[in-house]
């Protein structure tokens, strides 16, 4: 098995020796350094050194080899795929709208019921992945997005660590929150519980989360949120700490006997090998009682 790319420069982008343009690309060194030795970057269907231009209108071809991956193929047991509904779907990528209670991915060999054992049933036999981009905790809904092949892997993995890729969500909080803003409190362990993250804790490190109030209820309000960093728990944090927990939160509000208001709402995100190219935007469709909920 391979995967294979041909990719037509846009008249837009300027001559590129074609190392740059790999690296444009986001691909990493290791990667280009196994295309080149083995040939198996063509430009208008021949070998070319390194340094020569690339110019619009060429066309570039690419293939990887499994060996080119450290795990090229996930062990993941495929499961029923009933529950996965596709929100949007190409040769690389793909985002599922996620279900309430079903984890995202396995934690141990052979286990099944998760997001991805589904997918991997959705994918069939003839399809490698999926390979898990972002992570959503088990009673999250919303989009979440993989890849088809592991050539895209380390792409979307490095847009998605220089904030190339926004998500927003939508979550339902306790008491009125007004207007918009900024949280920038570290967030660490828990040194009290392991499952739980708090403001400063334990190794806090970084953590940035933009918010606006859109819709209020009597002692509740929706809000927009969205990330510059991904701590774990990173919103659920935030918002506690403000005095404002997620309704449903089991961990971090004092009354959560409803589920768990949390949306992945939005992904904007560059595709793969076309940097300079439009952003694609995936919605995911509100649940319907996500607005209804019987405690404050």
């Amino acid at each position: 098995m391979d995967w294979t790319y041909t990719i037509t420069i846009p008249s837009s982008q300027a001559p590129l020796p074609l190392r740059q343009l790999l690296s444009t690309w986001l691909i990493p060194k290791h990667l280009i350094h196994d295309l080149r030795i083995s040939q198996r970057v063509l430009v208008n269907g021949a070998y070319r050194s390194m340094n020569q231009l690339v110019t619009a209108g060429d066309t570039v071809h690419l293939t990887f080899l499994p060996a080119d991956f450290a795990e090229p193929f996930p062990d993941v047991d495929p499961d029923s795929a009933a529950t996965v509904a596709v929100l949007y779907e190409t040769t690389d990528l793909l985002i599922i709208n996620k279900t309430r209670g079903s984890k995202t991915h396995p934690n141990q060999p052979g286990e099944r019921g998760t997001t991805l054992n589904h997918v991997a049933a959705y994918l069939g036999d003839d399809q490698p992945g999926p390979y898990i981009l972002s992570r959503l905790d088990q009673e999250t809904t919303g989009a979440l997005m993989m890849t088809k092949t592991p050539a895209v892997v380390p792409i979307m993995v490095r847009n998605i660590a220089e904030k190339r890729v926004q998500r927003t969500y939508l979550a339902w909080v306790h008491g009125q929150l007004t207007g918009s803003g900024t949280f920038t409190d570290p967030i660490g362990r828990d040194p009290q519980d392991k499952r739980k993250r708090q403001v400063n804790g334990l190794n806090a490190q970084s953590a940035v989360t933009h918010y606006e109030a859109v819709d209020h209820q009597a002692n509740a309000t929706l809000v927009k949120l969205w990330l510059e960093t991904g701590r774990t728990h990173q919103l659920r944090v935030h918002l506690a700490a403000a005095g404002h927990p997620l309704i449903g939160d089991p961990l971090y509000a004092a009354i959560s006997q409803d589920r768990l208001r949390l949306h992945c709402w939005r992904l904007t995100f560059p595709q793969p090998f076309a940097m300079d190219g439009p952003l694609t935007t995936v919605t995911a469709p509100i649940p319907a009682d996500f607005g209804v909920f019987s405690g404050k």
